[in-house]
């Protein structure tokens, strides 16, 4: 079985702020699609039984809107490719100088 590759602080690092990234701009969508769906409910005179509809699906949509995003922007973080010298790596392959295809 080969043994897993320890990460470096920076990776850690990386990944600590990508996680509070998809947290924070998660919750910020869902806000805005909670607001747009069950807005309309308390500014607008409406029957309680409406506005308690629009709450409800507000939340459920709220809902799938947040695990939605945190899941695309972990996804994306996972695939995007390590940084490092050698081609398609996110440093230049002699430490000083630029990468001759930069």
């Amino acid at each position: 079985m080969p043994r897993r590759r320890e990460r470096t602080g920076a990776e850690r690092d990386a990944v600590t702020v990508e996680i509070g990234y998809a947290l924070v701009s998660a919750a910020f969508a869902a806000a805005v699609v909670f607001g747009a769906i069950a807005g309309p409910g308390w500014v607008f005179p409406v029957s309680p039984g409406v506005a308690d509809g629009l709450v409800v699906v507000g939340r459920a949509a709220a809902v799938v809107v947040f695990a939605v995003r945190v899941a695309t922007v972990l996804w994306r973080f996972g695939r995007r490719p390590r940084g490092g010298g050698g081609p398609g790596g996110g440093q230049p392959s002699q430490p000083g100088r630029t990468s001759p295809d930069s």
